[in-house]
C-alpha cells in the first residue's frame, strides 16, 4: 500500500473540488420530494457540475452510466440513476464527486423523501453520528483503524450494522487511491494517519444485518434482508490540527 501525502497546492485544489461538490450535493437535497425521479437528480447534478466548468466523477467510471449515484431505501450504495419515483416516507442517499481542475471531491448524504417515521429518522441520524465519531477520531499520528472501532460500537449501541465489503478510501487526482478506510472493527490498527493525507469516510449502516448483495446490474448494492440503510460521507484533509472537512459547508 502506498498512501500519496499532498501539497499544500494540492490540497487547495482538492479543497477547491470539494466545496464544489457539497455546494452541489446540497443544490440536490434541496429537489428531493415526493414525485420525482431519480433521474431527475441525475439531471440536475450533471448539468450543475458541467456548467462549474467541473466532469462529473462517476460518469464512466469503469463503465458506470451516470453523474450520480441514487441509493433509495434497501440500496445500500452505487445505485444508478432511472425512472423510479420517489414517495412519501423514502430515504435516499445522494453521491457527488466533481473532477476539477484535476482533481476530485467525495460526499454524500441520506435525505428524507416527505415525512419520515421515527424509526427512519432513528437510522438516518445515527449514520450521521457514525460518521461524525469517526471524523473525530481521525488524528495525525492515530491510527485508521481507530474509524472503523468508534463507529462499530457506536452501531452496536444501537443495534445497527456496519457493511463491511464497501469502505472510505484516499482520493485526490485518483477518485480512488490508497488508504482503503474500513468502517467496522479489526484487530488490525491500520495505517497511521499523518498529515498531508486526505480520505474520505462513509460508513453504510443498515437497520438490519450487515449482509449485502450487488444486482443484476453490476452496480446497484442492496441489503440482503431488505433492510433500509443510510450513509453519510465526508472528504477529509489531515492538518497537523487535526481533520479538516473539505466538504462542510459550513
Amino acid at each position: 500500500m502506498s498512501i500519496k501525502i499532498k501539497s499544500d497546492r494540492e490540497i487547495a485544489l482538492i479543497r477547491d473540488s470539494c466545496r464544489l461538490t457539497a455546494e452541489i450535493l446540497a443544490r440536490a437535497g434541496e429537489i428531493v420530494k415526493p414525485g420525482i425521479t431519480t433521474d431527475d437528480i441525475n439531471t440536475f447534478v450533471h448539468n450543475a457540475t458541467i456548467k462549474a466548468g467541473a466532469i462529473p466523477s462517476p460518469l464512466n467510471y469503469h463503465g458506470f452510466p451516470k453523474s450520480v449515484c441514487t441509493s433509495v431505501n434497501n440500496v445500500v450504495c452505487h445505485g444508478i440513476p432511472g425512472s423510479q419515483v420517489l414517495k412519501d416516507g423514502d430515504i435516499i442517499n445522494i453521491d457527488v464527486t466533481c473532477l476539477l481542475q484535476g482533481y476530485h471531491g467525495d460526499a454524500s448524504r441520506t435525505y428524507f423523501v416527505g415525512s419520515p417515521t421515527p424509526k427512519v429518522r432513528k437510522l438516518v441520524d445515527t449514520a450521521e453520528r457514525c460518521l461524525d465519531e469517526g471524523i473525530s477520531v481521525a488524528v495525525p499520528g492515530g491510527y485508521f483503524g481507530e474509524i472503523g472501532n468508534c463507529i462499530q460500537d457506536l452501531a452496536d449501541e444501537v443495534g445497527y450494522g456496519v457493511v463491511r465489503e464497501f469502505c472510505g478510501h484516499g482520493i485526490g487526482r485518483n477518485f480512488h487511491e490508497d488508504p482503503m478506510v474500513l468502517h467496522y472493527r479489526t484487530k488490525n490498527r491500520g495505517d497511521r494517519i499523518q498529515e498531508g493525507m486526505v480520505f474520505t469516510i462513509e460508513p453504510m449502516i443498515n437497520d438490519g444485518g450487515t449482509g449485502v448483495y450487488v444486482a443484476n446490474d453490476g452496480w446497484t448494492v442492496l441489503t440482503k434482508d431488505g433492510s433500509l440503510s443510510a450513509q453519510f460521507e465526508h472528504t477529509v484533509a489531515m492538518t497537523r490540527h487535526g481533520p479538516e472537512v473539505l466538504t462542510r459547508l459550513d
